[in-house]
């Protein structure tokens, strides 16, 4: 291998976002009409052996894990509304969370994005 080569896989490597970038609370926007702003929270516990907690739409995740692989930090989780289960899959972005959400009872998958912070009121 190259010393070109070696030094840009360590930019690639050192560039990655690490788990703990994604831990922490998250407004996640599920709006589908800009003149109607719809967010919710989004709490992340990413732990060392690869599992993910916290909540998400005012559920408790479930079966939660994380990936870090091809310079990005992902996770999928399963939440419950009492009627049936939501697959969420996610990864950090930069400085957000790019995500969909399937609901197999209600027969949709919702596209969203989350920032950092709690929502506001």
């Amino acid at each position: 291998m190259s010393l070109l080569s070696l030094f840009a896989a360590a930019l690639l490597q050192a560039a990655a976002p690490t788990p703990e970038a994604m831990n922490g609370a998250w407004s996640v926007d599920l709006s589908t009409d800009p003149a109607q702003p719809y967010v919710k929270a989004m709490h992340l516990t990413l732990a060392a052996d690869g599992t993910v907690s916290g909540d998400f739409y005012d559920s408790t995740i479930e079966a939660g894990r994380w990936k870090a692989q091809n310079g990005r930090v992902c996770v999928s989780f399963r939440t419950t509304d009492g009627v049936g289960p939501y697959h969420t899959a996610a990864c950090l972005t930069g400085d957000r969370v790019e995500g969909q959400t399937w609901a197999e009872q209600r027969s949709f998958v919702f596209v969203w994005n989350a920032t950092r912070g709690e929502p506001t009121p």
